[in-house]
């Protein structure tokens, strides 16, 4: 088996990229006993097959991968093969240790990256709710794994720079083909109640609509469409009724001060929030509180 496996605090390659954890490319020969247990890492791993076929198991679950296809899985998912053995083939991956990458999605790449903290936040949910580890026929990758290869070897001048800027190309490319995949296209009633549940979960933030679309992987005019066929609301409509909706429910189980309901449920004021209220219910958010 030919093997190029560089990991961090073993190799000076990696001693100017700490979130690079592990660089590895394989190609083998003869088929690997006992070599590829399912075990779970501390990174993200992102891995691309050259050649072979591969029956692993991520997240529980069994997939097959071909030539082309890219293998995304997070730090509190396992991956492996169920029967321990790594096949005769070619793949490459790379583990990166971030800076903040949880099941919720929030997602903060670190100071190497150059991607703003709002689009990063966007993709932490694109890619979080994205529910298959496998991204099919993602030929993109190879070009970028190929050049992070050359990078770390070659050491030319700017490399480090460079390095970095393919990182951020590989995540922007990442979240770019699972936007554009069918079955997350396709599937959008169970997308949108996920949609909601983020929403739900982070009703203070300053939501746009290119930011609720962009968690679906649509655009804007594709995204409006479909959420006022799914709801009879524009976007931002929906929206507010949400905070309405929740603002409700703590004016009756909560003593609350109103400001900091308001706050709370992303209104940018106490007036926002009592005008919109009393457009919405017919009762000011006080006068309603009396009346419960």
């Amino acid at each position: 088996m030919n093997r190029l496996i560089l990991q961090q605090g073993t190799t000076d390659l990696l001693q100017d990229f700490p979130h690079i954890t592990e660089w590895a490319k394989l190609k083998v020969q003869h088929v690997q006993l006992n070599s590829f247990e399912v075990s779970s890492k501390t990174g993200i791993r992102v891995g691309l097959i050259s050649e072979g076929k591969y029956d692993w198991n991520i997240n529980g679950q069994g997939y097959t991968l071909y030539p082309g296809d890219v293998f995304l899985v997070f730090p509190w998912q396992k991956m492996g093969s169920p029967k321990g053995i790594l096949e005769i083939g070619a793949l490459t991956w790379i583990e990166l240790q971030l800076n903040i990458f949880e099941a919720s999605g929030a997602l903060q790449l670190g100071n190497w990256s150059n991607i703003p903290e709002s689009d990063q936040r966007v993709m932490g949910k694109i890619i979080t709710m994205n529910q298959n580890p496998v991204l099919a026929k993602f030929t993109v990758a190879a070009g970028i794994f190929q050049e992070i290869e050359h990078e770390l070897l070659q050491q030319e001048m700017g490399y480090r720079t460079r390095v970095n800027h393919l990182l951020d190309e590989l995540f922007i490319s990442t979240v770019r083909h699972l936007s554009k995949t069918e079955n997350f296209r396709r599937d959008f009633p169970q997308i949108f109640l996920k949609l909601e549940q983020t929403l739900r979960e982070n009703l203070n933030h300053a939501w746009t609509v290119e930011e609720m679309a962009g968690l679906v992987g649509l655009g804007i005019s594709a995204f409006t469409e479909k959420v006022k066929g799914f709801t009879g609301f524009s976007p931002l409509h929906y929206l507010i009724n949400l905070r309405i909706a929740e603002a409700i429910k703590l004016l009756r189980q909560t003593n609350r001060s109103l400001t900091d309901i308001a706050l709370s449920t992303g209104f940018y004021s106490s007036q926002h929030f009592s005008s919109t209220f009393k457009k919405l219910t017919g009762y000011t958010p006080r006068d309603y509180r009396k009346t419960q």
